[in-house]
C-alpha cells in the first residue's frame, strides 16, 4: 500500500516538474503557438472548402499556408517603407505643432488664462511626443529583431500547418483530458466555438474591416498618414463600444480647423458608413445562438493589452468568455446569464 502511495506522489512530482519545464520552454514562442491555433480558427471554413475539392488534408493545409504567407509578406514589404516615412513625418509634425492656438479658437473663455493655457499645451506636447516615439520605437524593433520574428513566424505557421490538419485528432486529444461528463463536454465545446466565432468574427475581423472602410476615405481625401491612420483605426474599430470613432471624428475636427470642409465630409460619410457596417455584417457571418455582453468583450480586450500586448484584443474577451462557459454549464439553468445569452 505504502509502494503504491510513494509511486503516485513520486508520478505526480515527476509530471508536475515537466509540465513547469515544459511551460519554461513554450514562454518564449507560448504567443506564437495562440496566434497559430487563432489563424486556424479563422482559416478553417476556407480549408474545408478546399478540402472538399482536393480531398487532401496537406494539400489543402498547404494551399492556404502559402496564401497567408503571401496576405502577410506582401504588404509587410510594400507598406513597412511607407510606415516608416509616414513615421518620421508625424514625429517631426509633432515636435512644431502649436496644440494651444486651435484650443484658444474654439474654447476662447475656457483658455483665457495664459498660464493655464501653456499648462495644458505642455501636457498635450508631452503627450502626443511620447507617443510618437513609441510608434517610433515600435517600427524600430520590428526591424532589429527581424531573426527573432522570423522565427516566431515560423513557429506561427507551423502551428497554423498542424492545427488546420488535424484538428479533429486534437480536439479529441482534449476532451480526453477534461475531467468533465460527456453531456458537459458537448455544452462546453459547443458554448466555446460559438463565443469564439463570436469575439474573432464579430469584434475583430468586423473591426479591421470598419478600419480599411475608414482607410478607404483617408486614402480617397488624400488626409496626411492616411496608412498609420488606417492602421490605427483597425486597431480601434476592434474595440466594441468605442469603435473606428476613435479615430476618424479627431481627424474630421483636424481637417475643419484647418479649412478642409469637403475632404472633413467626406471622411465623415465614410466614417458613418464604418459605423454602420456592423449592423448589417455580424448577422451573417456570426451565429446567433451565442452572444457575449459587449462591455465584458472591452475589458477583457483593455485587460488583455496589459497582459499580452497587441495580442490581448483577442486572448482578454476569450479568456473571460471561457470563464463564463464553465460557470454557466455549473450554474446548469435555464434562464441566461447577465453576460452571456445562448439562443435557441
Amino acid at each position: 500500500m505504502e509502494d503504491i502511495y510513494l509511486r503516485k506522489i513520486t508520478t505526480t512530482v515527476i509530471l508536475a516538474i515537466l509540465i513547469v519545464l515544459s511551460f519554461l520552454l513554450l514562454k518564449p514562442i507560448l504567443l506564437s503557438i495562440i496566434v497559430g491555433v487563432i489563424l486556424a480558427f479563422i482559416f478553417n471554413p476556407l480549408y474545408n472548402l478546399l478540402h472538399k475539392f482536393t480531398n487532401s488534408k496537406n494539400l489543402s493545409a498547404t494551399l492556404i499556408c502559402f496564401f497567408l504567407i503571401l496576405l502577410i509578406i506582401l504588404p509587410l514589404w510594400f507598406l513597412t517603407p511607407i510606415l516608416i516615412k509616414q513615421s518620421i513625418k508625424i514625429y517631426t509634425a509633432s515636435q512644431q505643432i502649436d496644440f494651444v492656438a486651435p484650443l484658444q479658437n474654439i474654447f476662447p473663455s475656457l483658455f483665457a488664462s495664459e498660464e493655464f493655457s501653456a499648462e495644458i499645451g505642455s501636457i498635450l506636447h508631452s503627450f502626443v511626443t511620447k507617443m510618437t516615439n513609441s510608434l517610433m520605437n515600435s517600427l524600430s524593433q520590428l526591424i532589429l529583431n527581424f531573426p527573432g520574428l522570423f522565427l516566431q513566424f515560423l513557429v506561427v505557421f507551423f502551428t497554423f500547418f498542424f492545427v488546420l490538419r488535424d484538428k479533429e485528432q486534437l480536439i479529441t486529444y482534449i476532451k480526453s483530458l477534461l475531467p468533465f461528463s460527456k453531456d458537459v463536454e458537448t455544452k462546453l465545446f459547443e458554448s466555446s466555438k460559438g463565443i469564439t466565432s463570436s469575439v474573432i468574427y464579430g469584434q475583430v475581423v468586423i473591426g479591421l474591416l470598419q478600419g480599411l472602410v475608414v482607410g478607404v476615405g483617408f486614402f480617397i481625401f488624400k488626409v496626411p498618414n492616411a496608412l498609420i491612420l488606417t492602421l490605427l483605426a483597425s486597431l480601434a474599430g476592434i474595440f466594441p463600444i468605442i469603435g473606428t470613432t476613435l479615430i476618424w471624428i479627431p481627424v474630421i475636427i483636424y481637417l475643419f480647423i484647418a479649412g478642409n470642409t469637403f475632404p472633413a465630409v467626406g471622411v465623415a460619410i465614410f466614417g458613418l458608413v464604418s459605423s454602420s457596417i456592423d449592423n448589417f455584417i455580424r448577422p451573417v457571418i456570426v451565429s446567433k445562438r451565442t452572444k457575449i455582453h459587449s462591455s465584458l468583450i472591452l475589458v477583457g480586450m483593455i485587460g488583455g493589452l496589459f497582459l499580452f500586448g497587441i495580442l490581448g484584443f483577442i486572448l482578454g474577451p476569450l479568456i473571460l468568455a471561457y470563464l463564463l462557459i464553465i460557470l454557466e454549464i455549473y450554474r446548469n439553468r435555464k434562464s441566461p446569464g447577465i453576460f452571456m445569452q445562448q439562443h435557441p
